[in-house]
């Protein structure tokens, strides 16, 4: 779907290029041909797609990440369209430590949802696979073994200490209403889109909803 003539799927993608070199990206989609819309739009604007296990969504980002040959795979879902580029750039710093295998901003929900965050070592995503494999809601829930097992892996949860009061709002883009009200945001914009964070995004949304 398109807002103001752009397709969301662009929105997201710009926003991460003000972090990421375009060959640092990849889109994740299955192999359906229901999702070859998603390939087409991939090959027009040359951005790298992997596509995979339409059920299990688990091995299909684990794929992703390994074929690009990544140490960390982030994960960014594609109703994101509102993704905070300067959370994801201290996120990826965290990561670039080494300390962590497991980096998430969604634990708690102290950022709004459709803002979520999650980077994972790859290696030691390999070797849960077996155990995702097995459970259907492992792998149609990526990370969710991560949350339920923290004890297995070192993580880092980053939180929303700089507006509390944005904690778990929706920004996620799932229904038709999210779409109006992503719609109405992205109009009160008076410069691109990839200069509003959280910091500037939610007076908007305080007053349009």
């Amino acid at each position: 779907m398109e807002i103001d003539g752009k397709p969301v799927l662009l929105y997201i993608i710009e926003r991460l290029q003000k972090v990421l070199p375009l060959d640092r990206i990849v889109i994740a989609t299955s192999a359906e041909t229901s999702d070859d819309p998603i390939a087409a739009f991939c090959e027009r604007e040359h951005i790298a797609c992997h596509r995979g296990s339409l059920e299990h969504v688990a091995e299909r980002f684990l794929e992703a990440g390994e074929a690009k040959g990544w140490d960390y795979t982030t994960r960014i879902n594609g109703d994101n369209i509102f993704v905070d580029t300067d959370v994801l750039r201290d996120m990826i710093a965290i990561a670039e430590t080494g300390q962590y295998a497991f980096i998430s901003n969604v634990k708690d929900r102290t950022f709004p949802k459709g803002m979520s965050i999650e980077i994972v070592r790859t290696s030691v995503f390999r070797s849960l696979m077996p155990t995702l494999s097995a459970s259907r809601e492992y792998q149609e829930h990526v990370t969710l073994y991560l949350y339920d097992h923290e004890d297995q892996v070192q993580h880092y949860y980053f939180r929303n200490t700089t507006l509390p009061e944005a904690a778990g709002i929706q920004f996620a883009l799932d229904t038709s209403e999210d779409f109006d009200r992503t719609s109405r945001i992205i109009a009160a914009f008076r410069q691109p889109h990839t200069e509003y964070n959280l910091a500037r995004i939610y007076p908007i949304y305080q007053q349009i909803r």
